[in-house]
């Protein structure tokens, strides 16, 4: 089994990287929240150390080896947590991490299930699966400082001065339409347009509704 993996950065995908380690490129999915702080393990010479799950993925006619990377131990350590909720598979599991750990763990301890649904793939059942399974037995990766990700800055201004505007056209308040922008941007740090950061706020309006 491959555990870790160190090379040259030969190409960054939009979930995935491509290692050159001596002349064989290896692609390692990578989940978003990692992605987000990716650029940090690389070094002045363009090399990148990653930690590794590695699995074969199955079907029919074929055996498929894939490898999925973390910045370290702890951050595989919970992944390995999150794929033992039933129906949660590498891949999923992958997938569904875009936010930082810490916030997933609090929203699991807190049976935070809004929070969870707006993870990619998880639907309200799974949400209430991965609580049942995970509540109260993963707290050490709620101390992880990962919340390194881009922030309300990573935005440009004109963007958020935009959506401000069209929130008081729509008759909110100023102080209100800020915070919900503010809000809207701790859930989701990679919004990089005036529509994305709406719908972001949508989506948040909607998840308050009883």
């Amino acid at each position: 089994m491959i555990a870790k993996i160190k090379g040259k950065l030969a190409k960054k995908g939009t979930n995935s990287l491509y290692i050159d380690v001596q002349g064989f490129c290896y692609e390692v999915l990578i989940p978003p929240t990692v992605m987000n702080r990716v650029d940090d393990n690389v070094d002045s010479d363009g090399n990148i150390n990653l930690i590794t799950y590695h699995y074969y993925q199955t079907d029919q006619t074929k055996s498929t080896p894939v490898l999925i990377g973390f910045c370290n131990e702890v951050e595989k350590e919970f992944f390995e947590q999150f794929i033992t909720v039933s129906g949660i598979g590498p891949r999923a599991a992958a997938k569904a991490i875009n936010r930082p750990i810490s916030e997933i763990v609090n929203a699991i301890d807190e049976s935070d299930v809004a929070m969870l649904k707006s993870l990619p793939g998880i639907g309200q059942q799974r949400a209430r699966e991965i609580i049942a399974k995970l509540q109260g037995k993963i707290g050490k990766f709620g101390l992880i400082k990962d919340k390194k990700v881009k922030t309300a800055s990573a935005i440009p201004e004109d963007i958020q001065n935009e959506v401000l505007q069209l929130l008081l056209q729509l008759q909110y308040k100023k102080q209100e339409a800020k915070e919900m922008i503010a809000k809207a941007l701790e859930r989701n740090a990679g919004t990089n347009s005036s529509e994305e950061l709406l719908n972001e706020i949508y989506k948040q309006r909607l998840h308050k509704k009883p």
